[in-house]
Parts: C-alpha cells; structure tokens; sequence
C-alpha cells in the first residue's frame, strides 16, 4: 500500500520526479567516477552513458519511442529533456558569459573559437556526406552536431530537421566531448597543453565544455577555467554560425 501511494505521488509528480532522478544519476555518475576512475573519465561523460543506456532499456521494455519517458513514472524526463528546456538553459549559459573574458582571452582566443567551430562542422559535414547524406538540412544539422551535442539540435530544430537527423547531430556531438575528456591528458604533453595560454586556445578549438572541463580536470585542475571560457563562448557561436552562415555555405555545395 505505501509503495502504490509513494508510485502515485510520484508519476504525479513527473517533472520534480525527472529532477530528483536526474539530480541521483548525476551524483552516482561522479561517485563512479572518483571511486573507480580516479577521475580520469569525467562524471558527466559517466552521465551520458548511463542515460543512453537508460533510454535504450526504457524503449526495449515499452517498446515506446521515447525512451525511459515511456514510463509512466519518468515521464517527466521527456519534458525535462525537451527542446524546451534545452533551449532555457542555452540562454541562460548566454546570458551568463562575460565580454570581458573573451576579450581578456584576446584576439588568438577569439579566433579559436571560430577556426573550432568552422573546422568540427566542415569534418562533421563530410562524414555526413560520405554516409550518403545530401539534403542541406541534414548534412548542417550533422555538422553541428560535431561542433557540440547542444549546437546540433538547435540547429536541426531551426532548420526543421527530421528527429532522426537530430538524434545524429547528439550522438556525433556527445561521441567528440568523450573523445575530448578521455584524450586530453594524454596529448596534453605533446601538444605544450601546460599553461593557461594553451588551454584557452585548446578551449577555443575543442568548443565542448564538458569534454574540455573533464579533459583539462584530469591534466591539471587549474587549467580548467581557461580551457572552459572560450569553450563556453563556442557553443554561442556554433548556435549564430550553424543555422545561419554555414547552412547556406551547405547549399552552395549541394
């Protein structure tokens, strides 16, 4: 009886249900990784797997398209995770970043972050193609997607892309920020990766927060607030440059 009670509050209360959810996966996510990585894989890259790992059970078990919102108890999390929130969270990291700071990162910094954002889109773009991709819209929202797995579905929702197209776009984007978390430390000696000059131009260059932040953490933790300035003003910059200027580079092509 009390646990049809607890059942009932909860998938009533579906929304702060995903938060709480949510709010533990994370915590376990970073638990796993102190524990048993010792911080060489980053928590979030831990969050990520999990989730999709989640979402592919809840839509094994249903049979559902949504994933673990399939359930009635975590329905909440399709909200949670919708464009809507996503979107809020993209303007208040906007709202949230400091002129200042990109201009104290200086002109070198300022161009990182366009030469990333340009050459992540252009390699995603031509991986899109070479898998058969021809439609502009696709081969843009895919290029985004390399850029950051927040850039690819903004622009896939702007441009009107197929679902599928977007689901593309996320799993390039969130492929490059493990990529990008797990690789650091061991190009970071090679590359001159030692100083906060570099990590902003790494930041700049690399664009996915997360990867840069958990990359520059396991080489070294003071590193981490430079590497992840410019790559915060990145993602911004994927969002103009990806729907805009690059999509109608796209179509000048195809």
């Amino acid at each position: 009886m009390v646990l049809d009670v607890l059942y009932g509050v909860l998938s009533d209360n579906a929304l702060i249900t995903a938060f709480m959810f949510v709010g533990g996966l994370v915590w376990l996510s970073y638990l796993i990784s102190e524990k048993l990585t010792r911080g060489h894989i980053h928590g979030s890259a831990i969050a990520i797997a999990l989730g999709l790992v989640l979402a592919w059970y809840g839509g094994l078990a249903t049979g559902g398209s949504t994933g673990l919102a399939d359930l009635p108890l975590f329905a909440g999390v399709g909200i949670m995770g919708g464009a809507m929130f996503r979107d809020f969270a993209i303007v208040a990291t906007a709202f949230g970043a400091d002129l200042g700071a990109l201009k104290r990162a200086g002109f070198v910094g300022a161009v990182s972050i366009v030469i990333g954002v340009v050459l992540s889109f252009i390699i995603g773009g031509i991986v899109a193609v070479s898998f058969g991709y021809t439609d502009p819209i696709a081969v843009t929202t895919i290029g985004a997607g390399a850029a950051t797995y927040i850039v690819g579905p903004v622009t896939g929702t702007a441009l009107g892309a197929s679902t599928d197209v977007i689901a593309l776009s996320v799993a390039a984007g969130l492929t490059k920020s493990v990529l990008v978390m797990i690789g650091t430390p061991f190009v970071a000696p090679r590359i001159g990766l030692d100083n906060p000059h570099a990590a902003l131009i790494y930041g700049g260059l690399m664009g996915t927060t997360s990867g840069v932040a958990g990359g520059l953490a396991a080489t070294d933790p003071k590193l981490v607030p430079y590497g992840a300035m410019t790559a915060t003003f990145y993602t911004g910059v994927g969002c103009l440059l990806a729907p805009s200027v690059l999509y109608l580079g796209v179509r000048l092509f195809l």
